[in-house]
Formats: structure tokens, sequence, C-alpha cells
């Protein structure tokens, strides 16, 4: 279940990732008031990259759910690391998707995502119910 944690602990910091990116993505970020910084801006890299902040805080909360429900029904080990992996790299996709303004490309990374968090669930449902 290391490689399931750790990744619980990479999605927890992504959205930390994409703030960064759009704060340094123009010049005289005011962190008084950064949500009106934010409303301001011209550049859509740094709109999407406060964008992609905002959905993988959405997102997390129902990753961290099933990597536990998975370790709580003893799902196999192997199965959740590489859903939880699978996850991970969708959601960094998701990002750079989003930054870079492919919509197509960012949606399928969501709902690849998502799939990830669905089978997660499915599977700790199975095991306990089976």
């Amino acid at each position: 279940m290391f490689i399931a944690y750790c990744s619980i602990l990479i999605a927890a910091c992504l959205p930390y990732l994409w703030t960064v990116v759009a704060k340094t993505g123009a010049p005289g970020y005011n962190n008084k008031d950064p949500r009106a910084w934010i409303a301001k801006q011209d550049s859509y890299r740094v709109r999407n990259a406060y964008n992609a902040h905002l959905n993988a805080f959405e997102a997390f909360p129902a990753f961290a759910v099933a990597v536990l429900m998975a370790q709580f029904a003893q799902v196999d080990p192997q199965r959740v690391a590489w859903l939880a992996m699978t996850f991970i790299a969708f959601r960094i996709l998701h990002g750079i998707f989003y930054i870079a303004a492919l919509q197509y490309l960012r949606s399928l990374a969501w709902m690849g995502g998502l799939a990830c968090v669905i089978g997660l669930m499915v599977s700790a449902a199975l095991r306990v119910g089976g």
C-alpha cells in the first residue's frame, strides 16, 4: 500500500503545483488579494492553470476515499497501486492539457482519472460484497 499512499500524497499536492504555475505565469502577482488578481488576468494559461488547481481539489476527495476503501476491503495491493498510479498520471495530464487549452484531451484525462476512482471503489465493493 506504500505506492497507493504515496499517490494520495501526490494527489493532495497537485492543486498546489497548478496554483504555482498560475501565480508565476504573469507578472505582478498580488498575494493580498489573489482571487481578484486571477480574475484580472488576460492570459488563458494563467486562468487555465488556476482552473486546473480548482479541479485538482475537486478530484482529490473521491480518490483518497477510493484508495482507503480498497485498502479497508483488502483489495489486491498491486491492483490498488496500479489504479492509483494511473490516476496520478491522468491527473498530471489533465493539468497539462488544461493549461495548454487542449479541451478534448483534458476531458479524456479527466474521464481516465474518474475511471480509476470507480475501479477502486467497485473493487472494494465487490471484495466486501462477495
